[in-house]
C-alpha cells in the first residue's frame, strides 16, 4: 500500500511541469469546444487528437486524450442548457432541467451547478480509479493464453450493447472489426491473409486511419446531411456556483457519483446510462419530484454528476482487463495501444506506474474543467456561433492530414476515405462504429491467444473450457448472448421472480 501511495505521489509530481500542464489544459479546451458543438462528440475528439499527438511521448499524448475526454462530456452540458441540444449523448438528461433554468433567466446558475457537480463527481471517480484498478489488475495477472482468448471474446460480445439498442447490429460490427483485424500478415508466422496480392494490404489497416474514418469523416458527412440550427439563450447571470447550494445537495452528488462509477464498471453501459440512472435515483428520493423537468437543481446536479463519474468508471476495466465500456473509452484504449501501452492484465507488469499516471491525468482534467467552466465561459460560448458549413470542412482537413501523417502513406488516406464513407451509410442504417473499432483492437489478441493456446495444448480445446477462469468467462459470455434470446430472457425473469417470491415468504415466516 505504501508503495502504491509513493507511486501515486510520483505520478502527480511528474505532471506539474509547465509543458505537461499546458498539454493537459489544451486538451481540456479542445474537448470542451468539441463537446459544445452539436454533432461532434468525445469519441471524435479522442480520434482526431490521437492523430495530432502521435509524435508526443506516450504520457503526454494520453494526458491530452483523457483531458479531452473529460472536457467533451462536460462541454456538452453547455449546449444542453443554452440550446436544449445535448452536446454529447451523455448530456441528454441535463436538457430538461438545464434548459428550463435557462428559460427562467438562470443559465449562469445552471452552468455553475453543472460545473461544480462535474468537478466533484470526477474526483469521486478518481478515488475509485486509484483504489480498484490495481486490485483488479492483480487478479488479472493470473491470465494466460486461454484466459486472454475468452477475455477478447467477452469484449467482442459486449459490443452488442456498447452503443445502440440493437445487439445484433453491434455483434455484426464487432465481427466485422475482427475480420478487418485479420487482414495482412498474421502475428506468429507472417503469412499474408486476405491481401489478394495487394502489397499495401500486407501491413493491414492501421488503427489511426480506421479511427479517423469511422468517427471523423462519418461524423462530418452525418452532420452535413442533417444540419440543425437553434438560437442560443443569452447568458446574463453569474456562473459562479453558490457554495450553500452545492453543500445542500451533497447527498445527490455522492449518490450520483457512486452510481456513475458503478455503471462505468459495467461493459457496454455508456455515460448516458450513468446520467439517466442518477437522475432517476435523485427523483425517486427527492421531496420536490414535481420540479423535475421544470428547472430542478437536484435533477441537473444528478445528471451531470452521474455522467462525469462514469468516465473513471469506464477507465478501470479498460486498464485492468482491456475491456472498454463505452465508445470513447474504446477509442482511448486504441490510442494507448498505438502509443505502445497495452491495457489489460499485463499492464501491471509492463507499465506498473501507468495506472497511477492515469489517476493524475484524470485529476488534472477535473481541475481544468473547473477552471474553464467558471472563468472561461463567455469566450468559449462564441464557438457556438460558428456555422457548420465552415467547421466541417476544417474537421475533414484534419482527418485527411491525420490519416496521412502517421505513416506518410497515401494508402492510409484511401483507407480513411473508404472506411469513413462506408461508416456513414452504415450509421444511417443504425449500425454504430464503436464495436467495429473494438473488434479491430481485440482481433489481434483473440487470434494470437487462440493459436498460442492450441499450440500449448497440442491442438486440444479442453483447456479453454476446463481452467477455472476460462469456465467463468465462458459462462458469462454464453449467458450474455442468451439473454438477448426472448425465450431465454423470459425464463430468467420467471426464475428470478420465483426466487424473490420464495425469499420474501421465508423472511415473512421468520418474522
Amino acid at each position: 500500500m505504501l508503495q502504491g501511495l509513493h507511486d501515486l505521489g510520483q505520478a502527480y509530481l511528474s505532471f506539474l511541469e509547465p509543458l505537461t500542464l499546458a498539454y493537459g489544459l489544451g486538451g481540456a479546451i479542445v474537448g470542451i469546444t468539441m463537446g459544445m458543438l452539436p454533432g461532434l462528440s468525445a469519441t471524435l475528439a479522442i480520434a482526431l487528437l490521437t492523430t495530432l499527438t502521435i509524435k508526443l511521448p506516450a504520457n503526454q499524448a494520453i494526458l491530452v486524450l483523457i483531458c479531452s475526454y473529460v472536457g467533451a462530456l462536460y462541454g456538452g452540458s453547455r449546449t444542453a442548457i443554452l440550446l436544449n441540444i445535448p452536446g454529447t449523448a451523455a448530456n441528454a438528461a441535463s436538457c430538461a432541467d438545464g434548459y428550463a433554468l435557462a428559460l427562467r433567466g438562470e443559465a449562469g446558475r445552471a452552468i455553475g451547478i453543472a460545473t461544480s457537480g462535474a468537478f466533484v463527481s470526477t474526483l469521486i471517480g478518481v478515488l475509485c480509479l486509484a483504489t480498484f484498478t490495481p486490485l483488479l489488475a492483480e487478479v488479472a495477472l493470473q491470465f494466460g493464453a486461454f484466459e486472454f482468448f475468452w477475455l477478447a471474446l467477452f469484449g467482442v460480445t459486449m459490443s452488442g450493447s456498447i452503443v445502440g439498442r440493437d445487439p445484433l447490429k453491434g455483434w455484426l460490427m464487432g465481427l466485422l472489426g475482427l475480420f478487418v483485424a485479420q487482414i495482412g500478415q498474421e502475428g506468429l508466422y507472417a503469412h499474408d491473409r486476405f491481401t489478394f496480392g495487394w502489397d499495401d494490404l500486407a501491413g493491414g489497416f492501421a488503427l489511426i486511419p480506421a479511427l479517423v474514418g469511422a468517427f471523423g469523416l462519418s461524423e462530418v458527412l452525418t452532420t452535413l446531411a442533417q444540419p440543425v440550427e437553434r438560437k442560443m439563450i443569452e447568458l446574463k447571470d453569474s456562473v459562479l456556483p453558490r457554495f450553500g447550494e452545492v453543500v445542500r445537495y451533497w447527498r445527490t452528488v455522492l449518490r450520483s457519483g457512486i452510481i456513475g462509477v458503478l455503471t462505468g464498471l459495467l461493459p457496454g453501459v455508456g455515460e448516458d446510462s450513468g446520467a439517466w440512472m442518477s437522475y432517476a435515483a435523485a427523483k425517486a428520493v427527492s421531496k420536490e419530484k414535481d420540479q423535475f423537468g421544470k428547472g430542478s437543481i437536484d435533477g441537473l446536479m444528478a445528471a451531470e454528476t452521474g455522467d462525469m463519474a462514469s468516465i473513471p468508471g469506464h477507465i478501470i476495466p479498460c486498464l485492468a482487463l482491456g475491456i472498454p465500456g463505452s465508445a470513447p473509452s474504446a477509442v482511448l484504449m486504441a490510442a494507448m495501444i498505438i502509443h505502445g501501452i497495452q491495457p489489460g492484465p499485463m499492464l501491471m507488469i509492463e507499465h506498473p506506474q501507468f495506472i497511477y499516471e492515469v489517476v493524475a491525468m484524470t485529476t488534472l482534467a477535473s481541475i481544468a474543467i473547473l477552471l474553464f467552466g467558471l472563468f472561461g465561459v463567455r469566450p468559449l460560448l462564441h464557438i457556438l456561433k460558428v456555422r457548420r458549413a465552415i467547421l466541417m470542412p476544417i474537421v475533414f482537413l484534419v482527418c485527411t492530414v491525420g490519416a496521412f501523417a502517421t505513416a506518410s502513406r497515401l494508402f492510409d488516406v484511401y483507407a480513411m476515405l473508404t472506411i469513413g464513407i462506408g461508416a456513414f451509410f452504415l450509421r444511417r442504417r443504425g449500425y454504430e462504429m464503436a464495436p467495429l473499432v473494438l473488434g479491430m483492437v481485440l482481433g489481434h489478441l483473440l487470434d494470437k491467444s487462440l493459436r498460442r493456446g492450441l499450440v500449448l495444448s497440442d491442438g486440444s480445446l479442453a483447456p479453454f473450457f476446463t481452467r477455472p477462469i476460462c469456465m467463468g468467462f465462458a459462462a458469462v459470455t454464453i449467458f450474455t448472448i442468451l439473454l438477448y434470446v426472448p425465450a431465454f430472457k423470459a425464463g430468467v425473469r420467471r426464475v428470478t421472480g420465483a426466487a424473490i417470491g420464495l425469499l420474501k415468504s421465508l423472511l415473512g415466516h421468520r418474522a
